[in-house]
């Protein structure tokens, strides 16, 4: 789920930094790595507390029932949610980092900036479409269709970003 909203977020942001015809890399990669740690920051305390919190509940519910918690329940209950929170925490800056990629590559020289926004935009909407795949074969469904239902929030998306600011005045 921070995937998506990693790849999202930085979508909007390479989008209005397009559109504000900001030609400085090093711009786009400070604000990108900026939203994606502050997603990954708050990616890994909401979760922990909430699985945290889940954990707790159950533990509680076996206590009451059972007059016991297995051993196992409790060291599940300290691991899983440090684990999932990580994982929460990882996953926006992972897919916003390759967002990123090209403009760490028109930061060294290596391509143009205006290279460096086709070529982010395509790898987000390549991105939200293997994440549609991979949902689609979890929740045991058509991989395509996911895929290409990921593919359309990513492009409205696009699309409300590219409105709001041209309404704005970028």
């Amino acid at each position: 789920m921070n995937g998506f909203d990693g790849a999202i977020t930085v979508l909007g942001v390479i989008l209005g930094s397009w559109l504000a015809k900001v030609s400085a890399p090093e711009v786009i990669v400070l604000a990108g790595v900026g939203a994606c740690f502050a997603m990954g920051v708050s990616g890994f305390f909401g979760a922990y507390m909430a699985e945290k919190a889940e954990r707790e509940r159950i533990l509680e519910r076996d206590l009451r029932e059972n007059g016991k918690v297995s051993e196992i329940k409790y060291e599940a209950s300290q691991i899983i949610p440090l684990l999932l929170a990580l994982v929460d925490a990882i996953s926006p800056c992972l897919s916003g980092g390759i967002a990123l990629l090209p403009f760490f590559l028109a930061l060294h020289g290596i391509i143009l900036i205006e290279v460096a926004y086709t070529l982010s935009v395509v790898l987000v909407l390549g991105m939200l479409f293997v994440l549609g795949v991979y949902l689609g074969k979890v929740a045991k469904g058509n991989g395509w269709k996911y895929g290409l239902a990921m593919l359309a929030v990513g492009l409205v998306t696009a699309l409300i970003v590219l409105g709001l600011c041209l309404t704005l005045g970028a």
